[in-house]
């Protein structure tokens, strides 16, 4: 008699979580429709990755970007364009063969509401805390628009704090394509 109750358990808890995405994806369809298409392609998850090489003044390093919507963002215009919506994620630097450094991504969209073709990007790399205790923590800025499946981008002369390690990320640009931290992961590896 135990048997039947379960399956009735089992079926609440499936019928939970449909409920729960399709909340989730109403959610995103009202706030942020362009997440559903990122970079060229369909985004059924509502997040976009990539790879490239981030070139700068000292060095050039393999990086991993990985962005997906968020309700918070600037409500400044950026090149006189407004702010549609918000992203966060987090990236990845590889510092030397095999070390990658880890860094949190905020950001805002401009320009790209129901698209991110020829949507500007800005968006703040973070040096990862794991307590705060009031400390330093690095950053850079990079900002740029999708041409197709790319992302390409670039911090714009921005100024940028020095990281816990001494690395200073300037004149930084990347273009970015569309893949995995796996493709990421073999590059810091092969470095």
């Amino acid at each position: 008699m135990r048997t039947p109750r379960r399956r009735g358990c089992i079926a609440q808890l499936f019928a939970l979580i449909i409920l729960c995405l399709g909340i989730v994806y109403a959610v995103a369809a009202v706030t942020s429709p362009w997440s559903f298409h990122i970079g060229g392609v369909p985004t059924p998850l509502l997040y976009w990755s990539g790879t490239g090489t981030l070139h700068t003044k000292g060095a050039d390093y393999p990086f991993y970007l990985l962005l997906y919507p968020s309700s918070s963002f600037s409500h400044l215009r950026l090149d006189g364009l407004r702010p549609t919506g918000g992203v966060q994620g987090s990236a990845s630097l590889c510092t030397s063969r095999g070390v990658s450094q880890y860094l949190k991504l905020s950001g805002t969209i401009y320009n790209g509401w129901s698209t991110t073709e020829d949507a500007l990007i800005g968006i703040r790399l973070l040096e990862q805390k794991y307590f705060d205790v009031g400390q330093h923590r690095g950053y850079f800025d990079l900002s740029g628009r999708w041409r197709g499946q790319q992302l390409v981008m670039d911090d714009r002369d921005a100024w940028a704090s020095t990281f816990r390690s001494g690395a200073k990320i300037e004149h930084a640009s990347v273009t970015l394509d569309r893949a995995g931290y796996s493709d990421f992961n073999a590059a810091c590896q092969s470095r």
